[in-house]
């Protein structure tokens, strides 16, 4: 019997509302007559601000609780940042849709320097992500690095009150709250590669309910899934997590996908990188991690 209301799990913060309100409005477009109603909910990763996410369980910490309410039949979908969402799910879910990948860029937050290369020595940097951390380092090791959690408007806010010289947020969260004028400049590929699947907003729901996975799938954007499932098999295949600091970033061209790849170290700044290029996507996601392995990936993924 296929559902004639659909409810969305989703997190409190501003970016989570604003995208499974997004997912509302596509789907309600897609299936005319379709009720859509949000479930919001508070999380273990919402809750815990004060240590850096790598400490206390890893992004999973935002997907738990949207899954139990799923399982209990308390909502039908959760509406995720597919780079928050982990390389392998939970047994008994699936992701039905992966919506067209906004600006993947990470961007340059400052009140008073237009770039990196403007930053004094020493200056205070903000992020709690390793992999920003690790590409910081390569590129400005005289930094001071700080920790920075809480949502977009939080970590403004710190930045506005002195605490840092600047911050690096993903462009895509600022541009989707209307903050787009916050971005000083844009950190971009390929000499600065952002999470695997930054930028794209999936649906999670469970595997055992066909008729709500097909309402789903008419939102799959199939260039943007070929793109993110290069960049989450190569993670997967490094045993990557956010206590490893890994980018990776797939383009769809002419002659098929091209996928470049990254590890680091947060406390040298040391980076692996490797690319190829090929038309299955779990395979060149696995090659660029074999890749990476050969150059001594293991030892910065403590392997």
């Amino acid at each position: 019997m296929i559902p004639s209301t659909l409810r969305i799990a989703t997190r409190q913060s501003p970016l989570a509302l604003w995208q499974a309100e997004h997912v509302a409005a596509l789907l309600r477009a897609a299936h005319p007559g379709l009720a859509v109603e949000l479930v919001p909910m508070t999380t273990r990763g919402d809750e815990i601000i004060d240590r850096p996410l790598a400490s206390i369980g890893g992004k999973g910490l935002f997907l738990k609780e949207l899954e139990v309410a799923m399982l209990e039949g308390r909502a039908d979908l959760a509406v995720h940042s597919l780079k928050d969402v982990p390389a392998e799910l939970q047994p008994g879910f699936a992701l039905p849709a992966i919506l067209p990948r906004a600006d993947a860029a990470d961007a340059f937050v400052s009140n008073r320097h237009a770039g990196l290369a403007d930053l004094p020595r020493g200056a205070r940097v903000g992020t709690s992500s390793l992999r920003r951390q690790a590409q910081l380092r390569a590129l400005r090791p005289d930094l001071e690095l700080l920790d920075l959690r809480g949502n977009v408007g939080t970590r403004l806010a710190k930045l506005d009150a002195g605490h840092y010289d600047a911050i690096v947020l993903a462009c895509a969260g600022l541009e989707r709250l209307d903050l787009a004028a916050r971005i000083r400049s844009r950190l971009v590929a390929p000499d600065w590669l952002p999470a695997p699947g930054q930028a794209a907003v999936a649906i999670e729901a469970r595997a055992d309910q066909p008729q709500t996975l097909a309402l789903l799938t008419a939102l799959d954007d199939a260039d943007t899934r070929q793109e993110t499932t290069a960049e989450r098999a190569m993670n997967q295949a490094l045993g990557g997590s956010c206590t490893v600091p890994v980018g990776a970033w797939c383009t769809l061209t002419e002659h098929g996908l091209h996928l470049r790849g990254l590890v680091g170290d947060a406390a040298s700044g040391r980076l692996l990188r490797a690319q190829a290029d090929g038309d299955d996507a779990v395979g060149l996601g696995q090659a660029v991690a074999q890749a990476l392995f050969g150059q001594g990936a293991a030892a910065f993924l403590g392997a």
